[in-house]
């Protein structure tokens, strides 16, 4: 594999580690919006709109282990802002976001550009 395909995965965890450590201090209940961000970490190739246009199981498996973790509503509704705060810095295109619930078999109650509703 040359290097150039390795360049978007690089930049990405670079954003990544850089929006952590604007957020580390936001605590959600039991969990914190930095280990939020992470959780979904295997889903940012699917966020970001590249292939494959499904999440991958890892992805489906940290999203449920974050819905699971944040079991409250409020706890659900704060982490949704969490990670709407965060999208922009990751480059997250805002349809596949919403697409992400429902792929992964997660019910969150409401929609998910909709966090305070």
């Amino acid at each position: 594999m040359s290097g150039r395909n390795y360049v978007p995965l690089f930049v990405s965890v670079m954003v990544l580690c850089m929006v952590m450590t604007t957020l580390h201090a936001s605590q959600i209940d039991d969990i914190s919006c930095s280990e939020a961000i992470s959780s979904l970490l295997p889903c940012l190739p699917f966020l970001e709109g590249s292939l494959p246009a499904t999440p991958s199981s890892d992805c489906c498996t940290g999203a449920t282990n974050l819905f699971n973790k944040a079991n409250t509503i409020p706890a659900r509704k704060s982490v949704c802002q969490c990670l709407q705060n965060a999208s922009p810095k990751l480059w997250i295109h805002s349809e596949r976001a919403k697409q992400l619930p429902k792929l992964c078999h997660i019910n969150l109650f409401f929609p998910i550009d909709k966090c305070n509703s």
